[in-house]
């Protein structure tokens, strides 16, 4: 089941976003072989939700035997990926070049912060550097203070991952057509920025101050932002448009006069004051009561925890349970390939004698 279903991808085990890629393309229904080093290492967690649905070997790269085995693999497979810094593959002598010898139309992705060539692409970094670089992160926090990392979603996650999961698909629907082969460069920081590309049209027509939190989708706006209620939890507000607006004001009981000052800048420090006091005055399960499935752009801001209890995530069965955990569903949904998770986390080299058997070794 599942869209990529028949196609085979090597996942050379890292951190965080190279196994969230790994877990996307499984849920897709792709056959995703983890290649793990053998060992026990600090950063294995038990039941990895990254690493559902996937198969496992356990292969030391620096030895001739089990290369020859990695390689043989290669020569089965769509597209393989690995997250090393550059030149690591290639003193293992498994660089690109090595392994489209053995498969000319293999994907080869690589996947870095910062990519595989420029002055800093042999420099250690995490996904906060990287956003840095990028510009993502200078735009996030609040105007009297520092910029706030949003968790390491933006670089990791979807500068990395999901980008490293667009280009492997985008590969082998190329090499589908031209018989050929190719390496993907994926840097956070470029996926990041790409991330960035509605704030640059919004600069380069005016509608973007050259600061924080003043604008209209970094918290400056009264219509745009979180705030607290009565029993200390937060809600969220988006009113952008004012039809949506609207809704608001005369749902919370305002005065017209909102709807006139709505979209007029210098009005906003001065109604979000007023917003924050009158959240205050209802508790959270009060203003869901009130504006929960109106057009007032409104949501309780849940706890990543709990957000399986609310009833739209329920109707949409947006998380499941595998092997006892709860997570997040496969996403996005099928109307006739749909994905599914085949088994929770697969335990190391679990595959090891199946795999080798398919290979005739």
């Amino acid at each position: 089941m599942g869209p990529l279903a028949g196609v085979r991808i090597l996942e050379l085990v890292g951190i965080g976003p190279g196994p969230f890629a790994g877990m996307m393309l499984a849920d897709m229904g792709a056959e995703v072989i983890a290649i793990d080093r053998p060992g026990t290492s600090p950063l294995d967690m038990k039941g990895d939700i990254n690493r559902r649905g996937k198969r496992s070997i356990a292969l030391d790269l620096k030895s001739e035997e089990d290369r020859k085995i990695f390689l043989a693999l290669a020569g089965t497979a769509d597209a393989l990926f690995e997250g090393f810094r550059p030149g690591v593959m290639e003193k293992l002598g498994l660089g690109p070049d090595e392994v489209l010898k053995a498969n000319p139309r293999i994907v080869y992705g690589r996947m870095t912060g910062w990519g595989q060539t420029g002055p800093l692409a042999h420099t250690a970094g995490h996904d906060i550097n990287y956003i840095a670089l990028s510009g993502a992160l200078h735009a996030m926090g609040p105007k009297d203070g520092p910029p706030t990392a949003p968790l390491n979603l933006v670089g990791d996650y979807g500068g990395g991952g999901m980008m490293l999961a667009f280009g492997l698909v985008c590969g082998i629907l190329e090499a589908r057509t031209s018989g050929k082969g190719q390496a993907i460069d994926v840097s956070m920081v470029e996926g990041s920025s790409a991330l960035m590309s509605i704030f640059h049209t919004l600069m380069a027509n005016y509608r973007w101050a050259p600061a924080r939190g003043i604008n209209l989708l970094d918290g400056g706006a009264h219509f745009y932002g979180t705030f607290e209620t009565k029993d200390g939890k937060y809600a969220s507000l988006g009113a952008i448009e004012p039809q949506f607006m609207q809704v608001f004001v005369e749902r919370a009981g305002l005065d017209e006069s909102w709807m006139q000052k709505h979209l007029n800048p210098g009005e906003w420090p001065a109604l979000k004051e007023e917003l924050t006091a009158l959240f205050k005055t209802k508790t959270l399960d009060e203003w869901t009561d009130l504006l929960g499935g109106t057009d007032a752009c409104y949501a309780p801001i849940l706890p990543f925890w709990e957000a399986h209890e609310h009833p739209h995530n329920v109707a949409r069965e947006s998380f499941i349970e595998v092997d006892g955990t709860r997570q997040p569903a496969p996403t996005p949904k099928f109307s006739r390939t749909a994905p599914e998770v085949r088994h929770g986390p697969i335990t190391k080299d679990a595959d090891r004698e199946a795999l080798l058997k398919e290979l005739g070794l």
